[in-house]
């Protein structure tokens, strides 16, 4: 590493990827760090430079590389960061720690483990130790890639096998078999090991009576939310099943449930008319949700819930290996928590492209006017949350007796639409002879203040004072 770059580090400031130390008489904090970022993404530790980013660089000498390499020693497992001299001065250098994610996670340091907040460094909490330990061995022992004890072949769907294989024959996914017998086609899905079957294939194909019996963690459910808050159900319903049958419920149940919103195009005199949420969007939040969800807790599920502002979709479980909401809507490798149940959806057509279905859902939001796509990962739970735009569509505020469950909630109509286009741009409020004469369509005055009155009473907006003198302005 040379001065200059070593200047361009000291410029970007701390970060969970970098912190700076002052002089190596701070090893003991330093080395505190390098384990932090051993057990996330690396980083490096600089030392010479001031907490505020100067490169002042220390004097050296053999024994203070002794120190420093007698203290990373004390991290266990053993770990063998890159330490780098950088002459900034006559008598003075940077030393640069250089730390690759480690493979051997979780890392101790002094019997305790490490993890990055930002740019400070904590000690982890047991849970999330607990945690970094099932994920290192993941690979070789995880809920989907164990025996399903006393299941049997007859006990599969066998003609959704079948399916999967004809589908992923036809996209160029799986060369042909041999034969077209469902023991084979399991063995090359790897949903076979030692003549037994594993949960994935139970998961993936099982019969959805005994899937309820003995998987109950195999659950969608789904709702329907009057309002903005879990208050009041308009739909309530629960489903048990494979994979595939909880796919094509969740689903069904998008479509059944949500409105279609329409809107205006210039030049173009009919409106037109979309789902709310772009399919393709809400299609891979849903096979994401199957494919990543922690299927080990038994009380699990997948849920989707439909408010009258947003739509949420939210599976068990916690973002793996690392991963933060944030990094999902950057270029990130995909690494499904079940890569056999994944492997099953990409062969069948579901899942397109790896690594890309968050980047592929916020681009499909952003592309039908959709506030940005937003995840959470808390509880114990991830959640893919979108908002509608309130231009699009109105809450459900028929009762249920006009409004059968399922039924699209009222849109709201073109002069309506306009109205509130003309409030949010205009940058002050305006009264209803200023809105009648900046209309193109200019309603009476009637059919207007019943128009003001309804869009009031969605929320959307409201009024200062009272009559003719009153106010109008968007929420």
């Amino acid at each position: 590493m040379t001065p200059e770059e070593v200047s361009a580090l000291a410029a970007k400031g701390e970060s969970e990827l970098l912190e700076f130390k002052q002089t190596t008489k701070t090893r003991r904090e330093a080395a505190r760090t390098i384990c932090a970022m051993l057990n996330q993404r690396g980083g490096q530790v600089l030392f010479g430079i001031t907490p505020k980013g100067k490169v002042a660089g220390q004097q050296t000498a053999d024994r203070t590389f002794e120190e420093l390499s007698a203290e990373i020693r004390e991290i266990d497992p053993q770990a063998f960061p890159c330490v780098e001299r950088v002459p900034v001065a006559d008598d003075r250098a940077v030393i640069v720690v250089t730390v690759l994610p480690g493979s051997s996670k979780p890392y101790q340091y002094r019997g305790k483990a490490y993890r990055r907040i930002g740019n400070t460094t904590a000690a982890m909490q047991s849970q999330e130790y607990d945690r970094v330990v099932l994920e290192r061995h993941h690979g070789e022992q995880r809920w989907e890639n164990q025996p399903a004890l006393g299941w049997s072949i007859n006990d599969l769907h066998q003609s959704e096998v079948r399916l999967t294989v004809e589908e992923a024959i036809r996209l160029g996914r799986l060369e042909v078999p041999a034969t077209r017998a469902t023991p084979e086609l399991l063995l090359g899905l790897g949903l076979i090991k030692d003549g037994a079957l594993l949960r994935a294939a139970i998961a993936l194909f099982g019969k959805n009576e005994r899937i309820m019996q003995e998987m109950p963690q195999c659950l969608l459910r789904v709702a329907r939310f009057r309002g903005t808050d879990k208050t009041e159900f308009l739909d309530n319903r629960q489903f048990y099943g494979n994979a595939f049958t909880l796919f094509s419920a969740a689903q069904r149940f998008l479509r059944e449930t949500l409105p279609i919103a329409g809107r205006i195009e210039k030049d173009r005199p009919e409106r037109i008319d979309e789902p709310l949420y772009p399919p393709l969007a809400t299609r891979e939040a849903i096979a994401n949700a199957i494919c990543y969800r922690d299927y080990a807790i038994g009380g699990g599920s997948i849920g989707i819930a439909v408010f009258d502002d947003r739509l949420e979709i939210t599976s068990t479980g916690n973002l793996p290996f690392g991963l933060t909401p944030t990094a999902l809507f950057g270029p990130h490798e995909s690494q499904p928590w079940n890569p056999l149940i994944a492997r099953a959806f990409y062969l069948r057509g579901i899942i397109e492209e790896w690594g890309r279905g968050t980047l592929k859902m916020a681009e499909e939001a952003a592309e039908a006017g959709l506030p940005p796509l937003e995840i959470d990962d808390v509880g114990g739970c991830v959640t893919i949350r979108f908002r509608a735009n309130r231009m699009a569509v109105v809450p459900a505020v028929v009762p249920p007796s006009t409004a059968p469950v399922g039924e699209p909630a009222p849109l709201l109509n073109e002069r309506q639409r306009r109205i509130l286009d003309l409030l949010e741009t205009s940058g002050e409020p305006l009264a209803l002879r200023e809105i009648r004469v900046r209309l193109e369509l200019q309603p009476d005055a009637r059919r207007l203040r019943r128009d003001l009155a309804n869009l009031k009473r969605l929320g959307i907006v409201e009024s200062n004072g009272h009559g003719r003198g009153a106010r109008w302005k968007p929420l």
